[in-house]
């Protein structure tokens, strides 16, 4: 009784949210329906009965990463850098009779912005009206720290257990996608309707499969040089849809070069500091279409580094 009165109020406070959401959509983007206080974005969604939903959804017990290794050789965006560094030996011991020796590294890299990336909400802002500002309204001027973010650092944003889908680009058209080819509302409908997936819904996560993947340390100048990805068409569906995360097999989840020459990544805009809807990039999708797997339950935890825009992690796929 106790539990399903629980159940009750978290479905009812996610049915609540769902509405706060499409007024703050239509309204103005620097208040959070989540409150004047949240720095959480759309990681509050992640309740006990998404969880549950996600649960359902692991039918057979395998368990897929959709991480890449970190490694120097990775593509890298721009003059990012990626740098593990050992003892050249032991950096410790033998220590006491049992002889016990260990060994150590030290890693030097934009620790959240390189290989497999989980966007935060410090990440990306918009300028307006000669201001910096952020998800929630929050100014550049009060978050900005020497030594990481004083607000929307990554140890606010929740663990998500929640429903996963693949949009398979590539079992749509028959092919790998080519650079700056967008992804468009339609696309998205279409090959949920091959694969006979449902919709996206409050606090899913969506995964697109591209084929861009196939480029990574095969060919990085081309990976870099632009990709497939979504528009703001399509990134407008998703966000009225209540998703928590979009992520993809490219660097960076939109289409690059924007069809609209004057633009810069403007879904990053819209997702992040507009909707608080985070970004997973560099995702291997290609795990999930090889084995015809296109509704799982996606299971991740941020790390939970204080002041950190972004975080590293291997994200699981179980279905």
């Amino acid at each position: 009784m106790k539990r399903t009165l629980s159940l009750a109020i978290f479905i009812g406070a996610a049915t609540l949210a769902t509405g706060a959401i499409a007024a703050s959509h239509a309204g103005d983007w620097t208040k959070s329906p989540f409150g004047a206080e949240d720095q959480a974005g759309r990681s509050n969604l992640m309740t006990p009965a998404k969880a549950l939903e996600a649960a359902a959804l692991m039918k057979t017990g395998n368990v897929v990463s959709l991480g890449r290794t970190y490694e120097a050789g990775m593509p890298l965006f721009g003059s990012r850098a990626f740098a593990l560094r050992g003892t050249g030996g032991l950096a410790g011991g033998p220590l006491a009779e049992n002889g016990v020796i260990w060994n150590d590294d030290f890693l030097a890299t934009e620790i959240g912005q390189v290989g497999t990336q989980f966007d935060g909400l410090s990440h990306i802002g918009i300028h307006e009206a000669g201001k910096n500002k952020f998800y929630n309204g929050i100014e550049a001027s009060e978050m900005n720290g020497s030594y990481g973010m004083n607000k929307l650092g990554m140890e606010h944003v929740k663990p998500f257990f929640t429903r996963g889908i693949l949009v398979d680009m590539v079992g749509l058209l028959g092919r790998n996608m080519e650079v700056g080819e967008e992804i468009s509302a339609q696309h998205i409908k279409d090959a949920l309707a091959k694969q006979g997936t449902a919709m996206p819904g409050e606090g899913d996560v969506v995964v697109f499969h591209t084929g861009w993947g196939d480029l990574w340390m095969v060919d990085n100048a081309k990976f870099n040089s632009g990709c497939p990805g979504i528009g703001l068409e399509a990134a407008a569906m998703l966000v009225e849809a209540g998703v928590a995360v979009v992520g993809s097999d490219t660097w960076p989840v939109e289409v690059v070069p924007n069809p609209d020459p004057k633009l810069a990544f403007p879904v990053h805009q819209e997702f992040l500091p507009k909707n608080g809807i985070f970004i997973h990039e560099n995702l291997a999708s290609e795990r999930l279409a090889e084995a015809g797997v296109y509704e799982f339950a996606y299971i991740f935890s941020p790390v939970p580094i204080k002041g950190a825009t972004g975080s590293p992690g291997a994200p699981l796929a179980v279905y």
